[in-house]
């Protein structure tokens, strides 16, 4: 087979996709653990260094597949040390990743979609508009880079990604089997073997895929609310016109109780200034919450160009906060991380080919090249 076009990416198969690919070329199940091993904790693409396979089965998969990875076209590196990578995508367009470290984690921002097609009028990625869906391979592969990024293809790497999140470009829900798939992957035991509870999907609230999804894995859930009342969040989050909060509500107690464990779902709520700050909207918000089992992730709006809101003082923030926490909540304030990269949360802005035509109606998409800083290839 020589067209590279026919040949299966394994890059994206998940466990069971890897051991039927290898029952559909004659060969055996046990052939797809030492697949996944090398390619996601040996971040070996080249099928001649798989020492534990047979001459005759490197061939033949070098006949019928590949392993083609994001092309990494940008990089920087934060001076907190948030890092960021634009990744070039085999089916065109890019997206943006961003590594976050800790004290006690490291946590991966990974994007779903180039591009977001709904529209929240505080995001800037939603103003690029929406280009299309990512592949498993294109999910995965942001991970894959962002954890070979610390070691050489070939030796076994380190955990320094302890969290993945699908929090970057787009509505991972929209995207919802190519999604499952690579999360599968992200927790395989022969793959990156994270933990259901350290992979967080983050969704703005399609109610029927937050159902489907707890028919089909356990992992963590976020909910971007940013809005403690519907009229309020049908200007920020459009999404919120078709799924009010009621439906949302429902759907995340529903998902919560399908869980074989005890856990609460996360509600992130950007706070801006003089629109949802204030003080109504800190008692409205501590009522609503305690329909459902949850942690609040206050998130201090990072200003765009032309976005037309503003980030709130500091005394604001911490008013809202100490109003939820006496009422009982569990609340964090996200620190601002990655900012002086535009890598902070808000700003993953992507060069995105929009089909919505929504760009020209808000902002210029940023330019990602070398004159802003970072390092380009």
């Amino acid at each position: 087979m020589s067209d590279t076009s026919e040949k299966t990416n394994l890059l994206g198969l998940s466990p069971a996709k890897m051991e039927a690919f290898f029952l559909s070329i004659g060969e055996k199940k046990f052939r797809a653990q030492q697949m996944l091993k090398w390619i996601h904790q040996y971040g070996e693409s080249d099928f001649e260094k798989m020492t534990n396979m047979g001459k005759a089965l490197r061939a033949k998969l070098a006949d019928v597949s590949e392993i083609v990875l994001p092309e990494v076209v940008y990089e920087d590196f934060s001076k907190d040390g948030t890092r960021k990578w634009v990744m070039r995508m085999p089916g065109g367009g890019a997206v943006e990743t961003v590594y976050i470290p800790e004290k006690d984690r490291g946590t991966l921002c990974v994007s779903s979609q180039i591009g977001c097609a709904l529209d929240c009028s505080f995001c800037s990625t939603g103003k690029q508009g929406f280009n299309r869906d990512l592949t498993v391979a294109e999910i995965i592969g942001q991970l894959y880079v962002a954890a070979m990024s610390f070691h050489q293809p070939g030796e076994r790497r380190e955990r320094r990604i302890t969290n993945v999140v699908m929090m970057g470009m787009g509505e991972p829900l929209l995207n919802f089997d190519n999604v499952v798939d690579a999360m599968n992957l992200m927790m395989d035991d022969n793959a990156y073997g994270l933990s259901k509870r350290r992979v967080t999907l983050s969704t703005s609230g399609v109610v029927p895929m937050i159902d489907k999804l707890g028919d089909v894995t356990d992992v963590s859930l976020a909910i971007s609310l940013h809005a403690p009342n519907d009229e309020l969040r049908n200007t920020l989050v459009p999404l919120n016109k078709k799924y009010p909060l009621s439906e949302l509500i429902a759907a995340t107690n529903r998902y919560l109780g399908k869980l074989p464990d005890k856990r609460k779902a996360t509600i992130e709520y950007t706070l801006m200034d003089g629109v949802n700050d204030e003080m109504v909207h800190a008692e409205e918000l501590a009522e609503l919450m305690k329909l459902v089992p949850c942690k609040i992730n206050l998130i201090p709006f990072n200003p765009f160009p032309n976005s037309g809101y503003r980030r709130p003082s500091n005394n604001r923030v911490y008013r809202f906060r100490d109003y939820l926490v006496s009422q009982g909540h569990v609340v964090t304030i996200r620190s601002t991380r990655g900012d002086d990269i535009d890598a902070a949360c808000g700003q993953l802005v992507g060069k995105v080919e929009d089909r919505t035509r929504r760009s020209q109606r808000y902002i210029d998409a940023v330019q990602i090249d070398a004159e802003q800083g970072g390092r380009a290839s």
